[in-house]
């Protein structure tokens, strides 16, 4: 069922109005990667425009932080047998007039995570990057926004980790929360090292 619901996302075309009246104006290009009996899920957002144009999931400088966060290694990371990178938006959403992030198309989650949750089935460690991935996957426990739900990161830990966007926009996001890097990357790379062994 895997392959076959993998390409039926490939070639899923619902947003493709929605894209043209972007100010980018591409076409869709669905970029999400998942198998069975994965060891890690990475539940982000969406593509950004380098992920669109390399299809690649955090194929930039937010999946080269997020990896340093993960203490993974590129071709740890990409291994499509132990990783599945799941945004909740499979396509790049755009820019609107102002060149600003669009948000992630809700019809991408309604129309595909549900089937692609159950071809998963449980996954030891899921990693919920950003707001949107949250409150998919937690629900209730993400109320009151993404800097309360990660400070609550103990309460779902060793088995989900909740982490900001590593956009450099959150930079100084990571400057107010010292106890970001100090606390809870440490126990997030020894849970990624003790489910990747």
């Amino acid at each position: 069922m895997t392959d076959d619901l993998a390409h039926r996302i490939a070639a899923c075309r619902l947003c493709a109005d929605r894209f043209a009246a972007t100010a980018t104006a591409h076409a869709p290009r669905p970029v999400v990667w998942f198998r069975k009996d994965v060891r890690i899920l990475i539940a982000g957002q969406a593509p950004g425009a380098r992920v669109h144009a390399a299809g690649i999931p955090f194929h930039d400088p937010s999946g080269d932080r997020l990896r340093d966060w993960l203490g993974l290694s590129p071709e740890v990371f990409y291994d499509r047998d132990r990783v599945a990178i799941v945004p909740m938006a499979f396509c790049f959403p755009g820019y609107d007039a102002k060149g600003a992030d669009l948000p992630p198309p809700r019809l991408c989650a309604e129309t595909w995570h549900d089937a692609v949750m159950a071809e998963l089935g449980e996954v030891p460690l899921r990693i919920l990057v950003g707001g949107h991935a949250h409150r998919y996957h937690l629900g209730a426990l993400s109320a009151g926004g993404v800097t309360r739900t990660v400070a609550r990161w103990r309460d779902l830990a060793p088995a989900v980790f909740p982490l900001p966007h590593p956009s450099w926009r959150n930079t100084a996001w990571l400057k107010r929360n010292p106890w970001f890097e100090a606390d809870l990357v440490p126990r997030l790379r020894q849970c990624v090292a003790e489910v990747m062994a």
